[in-house]
């Protein structure tokens, strides 16, 4: 396998969806089909009630271990942060008051295997690139219509997370995610999360701040499992993961989707999460539809 020059795509008809799902298990491509509807309908509820949907096993264990694979074979890669970042990846603020969300900052360890680095024949392409799982999505989310992020490099990484790292408290910038876990930590790497916490007309930072100082009532934990497919809706939903412990790493995929087909990240998000900014960022700099803090 060789890594790609540039970011590509895979034509529908290049894509076997069998080389990652079990189509009689998880019939996604049958509109006709009983169990698909099922599935497109207990994700709404969740996603309505939690802003979470999870499918345990949606990708055979096959595919599930080529990933493995692909990521550890490309893990030199992967751009180690060590930052302190608040929940919205801005830059500290000395005119609000010491206990306010934007000034609540915490050390960053975790990795990213940038999107531009995936392998030519790489599953997390063909899953990403699939327009039937992108059908899928868009219903289980009951948007549309949705498309693939024009983000080079956080489209569809793979995250990393080894011995005593964390991923902390944060708002993604983006509608919402897709996550496949490809390897489980030995110990740790719970998602923590609050559903809903802000509304794209309500910021409400008293609710923030009080997860961020160790308020868990309005928590949700969920242990993701090898194989398993969570959908969230983290522009709204306060989430983090906790420390990883022991030898194995945390590697997820997370390939991403937009409402938006012209949105990327903002400059200083690229930098926070993927370790550089592209001139694509600059150009499209552009103001979001709801006037949330990224």
């Amino acid at each position: 396998m060789t890594k790609n020059a540039s970011p590509s795509a895979f034509s529908s008809f290049e894509i076997r969806l069998d080389e990652f799902i079990d189509l009689e298990e998880f019939p996604i491509h049958d509109l006709t089909s009983p169990r698909r509807e099922m599935l497109v309908n207990d994700c709404r509820k969740d996603l309505e009630k939690w802003g979470c949907a999870h499918i345990p096993n949606f990708i055979t264990s096959s595919a599930v271990q080529k990933m493995r694979d692909e990521a550890f074979r490309i893990m030199a890669g992967a751009l180690r942060a060590h930052s302190f970042v608040n929940p919205y990846l801005t830059k500290d603020d000395s005119s609000l008051p010491k206990d306010h969300p934007m000034r609540f900052f915490e050390e960053r360890t975790s990795s990213f295997i940038n999107s531009d680095l995936l392998e030519t024949d790489s599953i997390l392409r063909k899953i990403y690139d699939s327009d039937v799982m992108v059908h899928f999505f868009s219903e289980c989310l009951n948007v549309g219509p949705i498309y693939r992020w024009a983000e080079p490099l956080g489209r569809n990484p793979y995250s990393v997370m080894k011995d005593g790292d964390y991923f902390p408290w944060h708002f993604d910038g983006n509608d919402f995610t897709v996550s496949i876990l490809v390897n489980e930590s030995d110990e740790g790497g719970d998602f923590e999360y609050a559903p809903d916490i802000r509304s794209p007309k309500n910021e409400n930072f008293n609710d923030v701040k009080s997860v961020l100082y160790g308020e868990r009532d309005k928590l949700k934990v969920l242990s993701l499992r090898t194989g398993d497919l969570q959908i969230f809706k983290g522009r709204y939903s306060l989430h983090r993961v906790t420390v990883t412990k022991g030898t194995e790493p945390r590697i997820i995929a997370l390939p991403t989707y937009v409402t938006n087909p012209y949105l990327v990240n903002r400059p200083h998000h690229a930098e926070a999460f993927y370790g550089r900014s592209m001139p694509i960022h600059h150009e499209r700099n552009l103001e979001r539809l709801d006037n949330l803090t990224d």
